[in-house]
């Protein structure tokens, strides 16, 4: 069987960690509480425990990646330039204001409201570890 060029890596080099996975729509608070409760046990299995800067990264159709990082207290997204184009949506979806650079900080309550917006952009997600997170606190990283 020859390997698949999306997932595999060039030859010497290990095969990627995490792959993208297909995303299906949410579209109602529970299909997102489900995901969530799917998110996190895939957190729980996947990342060691001196693991830091983790969460998953949001690929949209449309372009561009939001990195997302949840916490007991709040939501780091890191939207990058190619997905600045969405801030709008973050803006109404969960009523936080636009921040100057690209990290947005959002009560955590606001998850729910930000899946449901986010939804129908997104093409797949990947779990990420490493990520810097604006790079404001690179040791940031809880789930």
């Amino acid at each position: 069987m020859k390997p698949d060029p999306q997932t595999a890596a060039p030859e010497g080099e290990a095969k990627p960690r995490f792959r993208p996975r297909p995303w299906i729509h949410l579209e109602t608070p529970q299909d997102v509480e489900l995901w969530i409760e799917e998110h996190n046990q895939s957190l729980i299995e996947h990342i060691r425990p001196q693991e830091t800067g983790y969460g998953v990264c949001f690929t949209l159709a449309e372009g561009g990646n939001i990195y997302m990082n949840t916490g007991a207290d709040a939501i780091l997204l890191d939207v990058d330039q190619d997905a600045r184009w969405v801030a709008p949506l973050i803006v109404a979806a969960t009523g936080a204001e636009e921040p100057r650079s690209q990290l947005w900080v959002l009560p955590d309550d606001r998850l729910v409201q930000l899946i449901i917006g986010l939804s129908s952009l997104v093409a797949s997600t990947t779990l990420v570890v490493g990520h810097r997170f604006g790079s404001r606190n690179p040791k940031m990283g809880y789930a």
